[in-house]
């Protein structure tokens, strides 16, 4: 499949490309990130569609609480490549979500 990908999902790719290993970021983040503050949710959508999986790990990229939030491959999936990058996950969140959170600064 030759998808055209939208200018705004090639910055969000971008942005999620910066993510290092056993770290995460946010949708929300991510929308702000890229100057779009209000798209977290068309953040989630692009990344549900990331064709450049795994070098663009969108499986980093997790709700503002710290819960894991979708994943294109079951939410199993991305607790398990998640767990093997290092981060703790308690009941469906990420265990010292703070001092894990990426910051694009």
């Amino acid at each position: 499949m030759n998808k055209k990908i939208t200018k705004f999902e090639q910055e969000v790719y971008e942005a999620c490309s910066r993510i290092p290993l056993g770290r995460v970021s946010t949708y929300k983040d991510i929308a702000v990130y890229i100057k779009r503050p209000s798209s977290a949710r068309a953040v989630g959508n692009a990344l549900n569609r990331n064709p450049y999986a795994p070098k663009v790990p969108c499986h980093r990229v997790v709700r503002s609480d710290g819960s894991l939030g979708g994943f294109a491959l079951g939410s199993l999936k991305k607790e398990f490549l998640l767990s093997h990058e290092g981060l703790k996950i308690l009941k469906g969140k990420i265990r010292d979500f703070k001092q894990s959170r990426y910051s694009f600064e």
